[in-house]
Order: C-alpha cells, then sequence, then structure tokens
C-alpha cells in the first residue's frame, strides 16, 4: 500500500478519478497489509490516512477513502473485509467508464461538425479508469465524424500534455498537434480552436473549477476571444463542501520539477520556484460543466447544486 501512495504522490498515478480509483484499491491493500487482532483497525485507519495525505487537491481521492472508510462500518470483523472493499473499489472502476461514456456524449453534443478543439493536461484514459473525461468528448466526436483535429498543450511542468494526451490521440489515429502553452492565446486569436475542452480535480459548489496550472490563464484566453470553455468532469470531483474556488488547496510542488530538465540543472542554486499544481477557473469563465449528469450552462451555485442532487437542470 506504502508503493500505491508514492505512486500517487509522484504522479506516477495521476489524474483525479484515476487517483480515487487507486486509493479505493488501495484500502483493500491496506486491509489486506494491516496487523490482524486488537491493533487491525487501528492499522487500517492509519494506513488509510497515509493514502489521504498523498494529494491535496484531487477531491476524489477523499470521496473514494471516505466510501470505504463507510465499507468499513459495515464490515466490523476483517472476515469478509476485503471482499467488500474490493467489490466497492470495482464499483468506483466500473461508475467512472460509465461516467466517462456519458460525459463523451453530453459534451459531443455541444461541439459542430468539423470543430478543431484546444486541450490542456491530461484527461484521458491514463487520468481515469480507462476512456476519460475531456478526451472522451473527443473520442466520441471522432465517432460522429465531426472532429477535425486537436491542438495539444505541452502542459509545464511534467509535459503530460506532451507525452500523454498526444500519444493517447495520436494512438486513436486522432490528428493531434503540441504546442506550448504559451500558444495557446495566439492560436485562439487566429480563430481556428472552436472550442476549449479541459478535465478537473475539484469543482466547488459554485462552479469554479481546479485544473492543471495553465488552465486558468487559457479559460481568460478563451473569453477574449470568444471561444467556448467546456469543463468535463464526473460528479465525483464535484465538491459541495467546498463553497468556491477560493476554498481550494493548492497543491505546491517541488523545486526540482522546475529546476532540473532531463539530467540538466537550469536554475541556478540560490533563485527561489513557485510552483503550484493547479489553478481555479472561476465559474465566470466556464461557458458549460459537463457531467454524467448533463450540461450546466454558465454554471452557478443553484445550477451545480441542482444536478449534483439529482434535479437536473441542464
Amino acid at each position: 500500500m506504502e508503493t500505491l501512495a508514492d505512486a500517487i504522490r509522484t504522479l506516477a498515478v495521476r489524474g483525479a478519478p484515476a487517483i480515487g480509483i487507486a486509493a479505493a484499491y488501495g484500502c483493500v491493500l491496506a486491509a489486506m497489509n494491516a496487523p490482524r487482532g486488537a491493533g487491525f483497525e487501528e492499522g487500517f485507519r492509519r494506513r488509510l490516512d497515509i493514502l489521504a495525505a498523498t494529494r491535496p487537491t484531487a477531491v476524489n481521492l477523499f470521496h473514494s477513502i471516505d466510501a470505504q472508510r463507510r465499507v468499513f462500518e459495515e464490515w466490523k470483523s476483517v472476515e469478509g473485509l476485503e471482499n467488500a472493499l474490493l467489490r466497492s473499489a470495482d464499483a468506483m472502476r466500473e461508475d467512472d467508464l460509465a461516467a466517462s461514456r456519458a460525459m463523451g456524449r453530453f459534451g459531443a453534443d455541444l461541439l459542430k461538425p468539423g470543430s478543431t478543439v484546444l486541450t490542456h493536461c491530461n484527461a484521458g484514459g491514463l487520468a481515469t479508469a480507462g476512456l476519460g473525461t475531456a478526451l472522451a468528448v473527443i473520442y466520441e466526436a471522432r465517432d460522429r465524424g465531426i472532429l477535425d483535429r486537436v491542438y495539444a498543450d505541452e502542459t509545464r511542468p511534467l509535459l503530460q500534455g506532451a507525452r500523454l494526451t498526444s500519444w493517447e490521440l495520436d494512438r486513436a489515429g486522432i490528428p493531434v498537434v503540441v504546442m506550448p502553452d504559451s500558444a495557446a492565446a495566439s492560436l485562439l486569436r487566429t480563430g481556428s480552436v472552436d472550442a476549449v475542452i479541459v478535465g478537473s480535480d475539484r469543482v466547488a459548489a459554485s462552479g469554479d473549477a481546479a485544473n492543471k496550472i495553465g488552465t486558468y490563464s487559457l479559460a481568460l484566453a478563451a473569453k477574449a476571444h470568444g471561444v467556448p470553455f467546456y469543463v468535463v468532469a464526473p460528479v465525483s470531483t464535484f465538491d459541495m463542501s467546498t463553497a468556491s474556488g477560493e476554498e481550494i488547496v493548492i497543491e505546491q510542488r517541488g523545486r526540482e520539477e522546475l529546476a532540473v530538465t532531463g539530467n540538466m540543472r537550469i536554475l541556478p542554486a540560490g533563485v527561489g520556484v513557485y510552483n503550484p499544481a493547479f489553478d481555479v477557473t472561476p465559474a465566470a469563465l466556464i461557458t458549460a460543466l459537463v457531467c454524467e449528469k448533463g450540461i450546466i450552462h454558465s454554471p452557478d451555485r443553484d445550477s451545480v447544486g441542482a444536478v449534483v442532487t439529482g434535479m437536473d437542470r441542464t
């Protein structure tokens, strides 16, 4: 379980849905590895706390662990607990796949034939149970024959767009062009992009959405040039206990991610580093939120709350 926690912490496992699913299976490992006897409950809970401390921003992590804590409360004895936790984790994985398919259908409805879209970071199968959030929309648009091409930001500093998104799309036979993050505004200015589609690691009750650093500046550029900006995320990523983006804890990454490229140290030793992993895009800049329940146009507290509680206002 410690190995899995380290994989989440170091981004070997990344993407909010994938983090949540991995943590759910991590809870199974926690039950398997906790000492038997009188110390079992304490050992199990301590291991869950280790998982919960790996990443602060992706709310799926906490939702999954909380769900597994509830399973534990239902199974007070060790006998049968591991299987119950495993069934719960399997259900989360299947639910995520079903949500991805639904989000793909809803999101593709927002695109016109011959669309060119721009995406940021990686929100595909590598970040979920196997299909994606933002990329689920792109795959569905491809299947409908309405997608022309995709522009993918390289996504500094870990290059998830260049390394992961481009690989997924190229493997699927979708034309993809990778560009520096700093080129996005200039591209949007040309009018050659029909929509920006991104994922999210946490959506606040207000509709503000946290995503990989660089998303906020992309939303500002899209707004300035009249390009719709869509955030695609499952309901498991919505956090109604967080009132607005101001309350979202933004993870700060280590210095080495910026100071070192390959085997080359590029920053002088005395130079400081500001390296947030995420930023927050205000709901006012989001044209629509897409989840498995439908499309939330011009999201705000009322519309987000209505969808999350099941009263579909799409």
